[in-house]
């Protein structure tokens, strides 16, 4: 009889975890759906680079080239050129990007030791809220500060400092440092969400132990905070590594002219030219894209190795 209870009390409980997995996999599939349609499901594009696509005509109606687009990118000298170039840009905006990426580090720990709860939301709030603001919305913004016309060239004028008008964005100096400086003006506050999520969660007896030790609010930071918040650190650096060849283009494409094209066209911007300016060759740009993604997997394993070789960890 004991046997028989103790057998139906399994059963039971095997169900239930049958049960609960089925609940689990429910709520994780409408994102599984999300993911397969935004993600997967663009692949299918990929065809086009295998055509000589001429919109508006069907694909079926289009010439199927093989590989030529891909041969196109290092047997023409133009073409190549222009992409040497876009990848130059490409990598000193990514290195910028990886080179100030501890600052969203450093603004979060000393975040969390302003006392005031009140200012602190409020600084935290204010830093935030640029990464809401589109990308359109904050070249409307530096139109208005920094052209000829703009508010620090009269404010500069007036004062006597200068006698013309300082070409804040119609110029090809400084391009990439100016570029950096609008992307942690905008992104300094969200980029420190994870690492302030990474700090509440450090245990608060390690606080205790290193303050009966006599340690002081800035040892406080080097000795816990900070060693607390390194793996979330690399991790976030790894990924980022692995993306260097994708920086998005809403900033490049709004800030771009034609006296800084040469020096702000980035990968992605330099894809959309293609697809969508005048040469119109959507099967070049998709083969561009290919390839930039078949890179970014290569270095993404590259990373999850060196991850796992150096800290035992992987990323992936």
């Amino acid at each position: 009889m004991a046997a028989l209870t103790n057998a139906s009390s399994t059963k039971k409980k095997t169900f239930n975890q049958k049960m609960q997995g089925y609940k689990l996999f429910l709520l994780v599939l409408p994102f599984l759906v999300l993911i397969f349609l935004f993600a997967y499901y663009p692949l299918y594009g990929w065809i086009y680079a295998f055509y000589d696509y001429r919109a508006p005509l069907k694909l079926e109606q289009c010439q199927f080239v093989g590989f030529k687009w891909f041969s196109t990118l290092f047997t023409n000298a133009t073409q190549l050129k222009q992409l040497g170039n876009a990848l130059i840009n490409t990598f000193a905006m990514s290195g910028l990007g990886i080179l100030t990426s501890v600052l969203p580090v450093a603004f979060a720990i000393f975040l969390t030791e302003i006392k005031s709860a009140r200012y602190k939301k409020f600084v935290q709030t204010m830093t935030t809220l640029p990464n809401f603001i589109s990308w359109v919305l904050v070249y409307s913004l530096a139109y208005s500060l920094f052209t000829n016309s703009g508010f620090f060239n009269k404010l500069f004028m007036n004062l006597g400092w200068i006698e013309e008008p300082i070409k804040f964005l119609d110029s090809d100096n400084h391009v990439w440092l100016m570029m950096c400086l609008w992307g942690i003006w905008k992104g300094l506050g969200w980029g420190a969400i994870m690492y302030l999520a990474a700090i509440s969660g450090i245990d608060q007896s390690l606080y205790e132990a290193a303050r009966v030790d006599g340690a002081n609010r800035f040892q406080l930071m080097r000795h816990v905070t900070l060693p607390g918040i390194l793996p979330t650190y690399f991790v976030l650096l790894l990924l980022s590594i692995a993306n260097i060849l994708s920086n998005g283009m809403e900033q490049y494409y709004v800030f771009q002219n034609a006296f800084n094209r040469e020096h702000i066209q980035v990968l992605d911007l330099y894809v959309y030219n293609i697809a969508m300016g005048s040469s119109h060759s959507m099967s070049l740009a998709t083969a561009i894209g290919i390839m930039k993604s078949l890179v970014s997997v290569t270095l993404l394993a590259v990373v999850n190795g060196l991850s796992k070789a150096f800290r035992g960890e992987t990323i992936v």
